[in-house]
């Protein structure tokens, strides 16, 4: 089974925090560490995770781009799992990706989706559909593959360490997910397992500024990545590297 380094980027989060390390600790197996990566907190987020005797960063320059790329570079393991400060994971939640990383060795990102908690049964499925679908479904369309969610993906280091230096770790106004899949290469192959869920802060959910801050960053960010690459190109290279993939596992005629 590979190695796994949980990475979570945090400002600002300790009462969050506290519940998903909390759920780390119940896991079915354990990570070789966990990596929180403290964003200039004015709260007492490092005391947190340092009570949980996890592995504590101090990432100075501003924005959870700099802030997850601190922690993805650091990471040692063989697999990089990401989430965020506010997510729940399920005890299986890493036993899951191991073997699903174990036994595809093609596999470069794996992602999930999540479940809204905090809010009520009606609201969350609907935010399921409007917020999460949609997301995987417009940003899957605009990169040509699966896209991260950074509450709940995994990717392999050594795919990370031919992409850090492309990504974005000082544009305050990037999605640090979003930047992430723009910067893999469409040829490399991801997937998405609908049951591999994890709980979520309804916090997400707000309107208002912070919800015209979220379609800011979206759009900055496919515009940085579309004057680079755009769709159809993305697409004709995934779909040649499918094309390629089911050559070489095609049995001989």
């Amino acid at each position: 089974m590979p190695s796994l380094s949980v990475v979570i980027p945090c400002k600002d989060d300790a009462e969050f925090l506290e519940h998903c390390l909390q759920a780390l600790a119940s896991q079915t197996i354990a990570p070789l560490e966990i990596i929180v990566v403290d964003n200039n907190s004015a709260d007492h987020t490092a005391q947190t995770a340092a009570a949980h005797g996890v592995r504590v960063l101090h990432e100075a320059v501003p924005g959870i781009t700099a802030a997850a790329s601190a922690g993805y570079d650091a990471a040692r393991g063989d697999v990089i799992a990401r989430c965020d400060a506010d997510t729940v994971p399920p005890p299986d939640w890493l036993e899951r990706i191991a073997a699903r990383f174990d036994r595809e060795p093609d596999l470069a990102l794996l992602t999930g989706p999540g479940v809204f908690y905090g809010t009520g049964k009606i609201r969350s499925r609907l935010a399921g559909i409007a917020y999460i679908k949609a997301y995987f479904v417009l940003m899957g369309a605009a990169m040509g593959h699966w896209p991260p969610f950074g509450s709940n993906c995994a990717f392999r280091r050594r795919d990370w360490e031919r992409v850090r230096t492309r990504v974005s770790r000082l544009d305050r106004d990037v999605h640090d997910d979003v930047d992430l899949g723009f910067a893999l290469d469409p040829t490399r192959r991801t997937a998405y397992d609908s049951s591999l869920q994890v709980g979520i802060s309804a916090r997400a959910l707000a309107g208002g500024a912070a919800a015209r801050l979220r379609f800011k960053r979206a759009f900055h960010t496919l515009a940085v990545h579309w004057r680079q690459v755009p769709p159809w190109e993305r697409w004709n290279r995934t779909l040649d590297a499918n094309r390629g993939r089911r050559r070489r596992t095609s049995p001989p005629s």
